[in-house]
């Protein structure tokens, strides 16, 4: 299966429904959002135009109450962190960088990847046998936009910059 992680889409819509048409084009069916959509209208944007599943955390310039958050069976969310398993991996992601210590702390299952967002730059490392990522930023803001998949039968693990799609 094809998943698409993305984060910090910032109101860009544009770059939004380019990453969703390539999703829907390749066949990326769940989406692992790490925070950041910013308003409500872009959150019932994000919800209207993509069919398959989301699974979202909180970013820290989210400007909707949590009240305003869908809810929708193809769209869950985990508050600051979540963790989920999907084709036997176990995936957690959350928004900045400093959860993540927390995260491989207190998981009770451990994690095979932990993505998260927040510093808009793409970034992955290996670290104790845990892969952790930063698919980069939707909103093209202090880098070019950016969004990462993971095939879960090969765990291939790839950046996708959105000016070449």
């Amino acid at each position: 299966m094809l998943l698409a992680i993305v984060s910090d889409i910032h109101d860009n819509l544009a770059n939004l429904d380019k990453c969703l048409g390539w999703c829907r084009q390749q066949g990326a069916n769940k989406i692992i959002f790490c925070g950041d959509t910013t308003t409500s209208e872009t959150l019932q944007h994000l919800v209207a135009n993509f069919s398959g599943e989301v699974f979202m955390v909180t970013g820290n310039v989210e400007l909707y109450e949590e009240s305003e958050i869908p809810s929708n069976k193809n769209f869950r969310y985990y508050g600051a962190s979540g963790q989920i398993n999907i084709d036997g991996l176990e995936i957690a992601f959350c928004h900045e960088p400093e959860k993540i210590n927390k995260i491989i702390n207190n998981s009770q299952t451990k994690p095979n990847f932990i993505f998260y967002g927040h510093t808009h730059q793409p970034w992955w490392e290996k670290k104790d046998e845990i892969i952790i990522a930063n698919p980069g930023n939707i909103s093209g803001t202090w880098h070019q936009a950016t969004f990462a998949t993971l095939d879960t039968n090969t765990k291939k693990l790839e950046l996708k910059i959105l000016a070449d799609l």
